[in-house]
């Protein structure tokens, strides 16, 4: 069923913290960039337990990476998630849609509106990129379309985004949910944007797949859907510009012969995918996000 969150933030301090992201929201791109990029190096210095989660997921992805270069990359990556809370969500939650347009261009969109031409289903595989949200926002205006989240812990950046997701209609399904009904709408011609990397936990049916060369506990929904539903498969990434120049959508062909049967090669297809996306723009993936929790039984975390 569509979501139906809460009217306001639980917390006093964080109805505060809205009105100040609001008052933001007025300036210009690139001065929220440049105020972006400084609040990251706040971050960067302050903020030691998500600092010691990118370290470790840096340090598992790019073992190469000397200290120093693995720093950079760190520092780096702060800036571009505080611009992209900053830039994504003055654009994608209270710019007006016809601001929104002009923001985001679109790069070999032809594999989409191709496929949807031909009267096929479509899923949009969409990576955690920190400005996935934009991406959503701009394709659910042009078309209705599905996703699925997960219910919002009780914290203002997640109540948000949850409330402002959906601002043009788009319909978005809690992942435990039965998804009978998210079936039914894609079957109906409705794209599903679906984020597929992030760490399960223990109650989603996962294989362990290779990502960056360490096993990852990989969602085997994608292929299963998308046999369901007859869909094509289509990467779609999200891109921010340098310093607040907007935003770029980059869409791949469709995957070929996919789902293959083969639960742990598609798996594997798709963590290779993704990892070539992020190959290319390091920086902008969700390093924040303990990826590799889940761990093989008996095998130590890497976030202790």
């Amino acid at each position: 069923m569509r979501s139906s969150p809460a009217t306001r933030p639980p917390y006093a301090p964080g109805r505060i913290g809205l009105g100040a992201l609001v008052a933001l929201a007025r300036l210009p791109l690139p001065l929220l960039a440049l105020l972006g990029a400084a609040l990251g190096m706040l971050a960067y210095a302050l903020d030691r337990r998500r600092r010691r989660i990118v370290a470790a997921n840096l340090n598992l992805c790019f073992p190469e990476l000397a200290p120093a270069d693995a720093r950079k990359l760190m520092r780096r990556h702060f800036r571009a998630l505080t611009q992209s809370m900053l830039c994504s969500i003055g654009v994608a939650w209270w710019r007006t849609a016809e601001r929104l347009a002009r923001y985001v261009r679109l790069k070999d969109v032809g594999h989409y509106h191709d496929a949807l031409a031909r009267g096929r289903r479509v899923i949009l595989l969409a990576p955690h990129f920190v400005n996935l949200e934009i991406g959503w926002l701009k394709l659910s205006r042009e078309r209705p379309m599905v996703t699925l989240y997960r219910e919002p812990r009780r914290h203002l950046l997640h109540w948000a985004v949850h409330r402002h997701r959906l601002r043009f209609g788009g319909l978005a399904f809690e992942r435990r949910a039965n998804l009978k009904s998210l079936i039914r709408l894609i079957q109906q011609d409705r794209p599903f944007y679906y984020l597929p990397d992030i760490d399960p936990g223990d109650k989603a049916q996962f294989v362990f797949a290779p990502f960056f060369g360490v096993p990852a506990a990989t969602v085997t929904a994608l292929g299963r859907i998308a046999q369901l539903t007859q869909a094509v498969v289509i990467p779609c990434i999200t891109r921010q510009r340098s310093w607040g120049r907007g935003y770029e959508i980059t869409f791949l062909p469709a995957l070929e012969q996919f789902p293959s049967g083969d639960e742990i090669a598609d798996a594997r297809r798709m963590n290779a995918l993704i990892e070539a996306q992020v190959r290319a723009t390091p920086e902008q993936y969700f390093w924040v996000h303990r990826r590799f929790k889940t761990r093989p039984p008996g095998a130590p975390s890497f976030y202790a």
